[in-house]
């Protein structure tokens, strides 16, 4: 079936329903991927390897430090090569950073970017960056699949799926490809809670929750659990509601949902000043602009 089938052909079974993101939201898996798995192979495939010091830092503020957190891998791409490419100390080195033209615009024209998508593309086009583009991605996968294992979700994360699913329908809303996400949730058998996992392949976030929930459920019994920007903006497009786990304090975040949020939610008292005060120290944590 097709992804955007799939996310229509949900049918609501209960009265609320909620979207969970998974990397760095319910698992602590973030740092580890980024750092050892994503940045390494993005120093190797584009070669960063002279100014390599700068293009780490660089590729962990973008994914993990700024408000593109939580960002499609190949937007990350670009964004991590448009900053590079104005950071004074790439000029200094008189080192050229290559130019991301082609995957830009791939990434402008394509919402479900994603390998399959990009395999396809590269056949198309054989662009060499787009090539690159692949060779890394398909890596990462593979690194992925090696090094990332045996993570236990955050605290209370558990705790909270029990308390949701008696009344609300539970779905995966990630980046992330949909194998990787399948074998974490199996993994830790919290699989049984959710009804759906949608991954790139299924679109962007903002798809997920438009065609899964929107106009299914009322809009203020929709609700986005997430750690990053783009699940705020992913919400707020589909005018749902917006629990914030900050980069940093996700044990506290997820206990103050299990103890209060959730209650607030389920008795309609969440929109409003409440969920205004989560938002406006959410993005604190999250800045827009580097240091730098």
């Amino acid at each position: 079936m097709d992804p955007k089938e799939q996310l229509l052909a949900l049918k609501p079974e209960k009265e609320f329903f909620i979207g969970i993101d998974s990397d760095g939201c319910a698992f602590d898996t973030m740092e580890i991927k980024q750092k050892e798995c994503f940045c390494p192979n993005f120093i190797k495939y584009f070669g960063m390897q002279p100014v390599s010091k700068y293009a780490r830092e660089t590729w962990e503020f973008v994914n993990l430090y700024s408000t593109y957190r939580g960002c499609n891998r190949f937007l990350a791409v670009n964004e991590t090569l448009r900053l590079l490419a104005i950071r004074p100390e790439i000029k200094a080195r008189n080192f050229t950073v290559p130019s991301a033209a082609t995957l830009i615009e791939w990434t402008k024209k394509e919402t479900k970017l994603g390998n399959p998508t990009l395999k396809k593309y590269a056949s198309e086009v054989n662009d060499p960056f787009i090539n690159q583009t692949l060779e890394w991605s398909l890596k990462v996968n593979e690194d992925i699949e090696k090094l990332v294992f045996g993570i236990t979700p955050f605290p209370f994360v558990k705790e909270c799926l029990v308390k949701i699913k008696a009344v609300a329908d539970v779905m995966v809303v990630s980046q992330t490809p949909y194998e990787a996400l399948k074998r974490e949730w199996e993994e830790n058998r919290i699989d049984s809670f959710i009804r759906m996992i949608a991954g790139q392949e299924h679109g962007t976030k903002a798809e997920h929750l438009k065609y899964a929930a929107k106009g299914k459920y009322p809009n203020e019994k929709i609700l986005m659990i997430g750690d990053a920007n783009g699940d705020l903006k992913a919400a707020k497009s589909n005018e749902a509601l917006f629990f914030p786990i900050n980069p940093g304090k996700e044990e506290a975040s997820w206990e103050k949902l299990y103890k209060e949020g959730l209650d607030r939610f389920f008795a309609g008292h969440y929109k409003g000043r409440y969920e205004e005060e989560l938002i406006r120290e959410f993005e604190t944590y999250l800045p827009e602009h580097p240091r730098w």
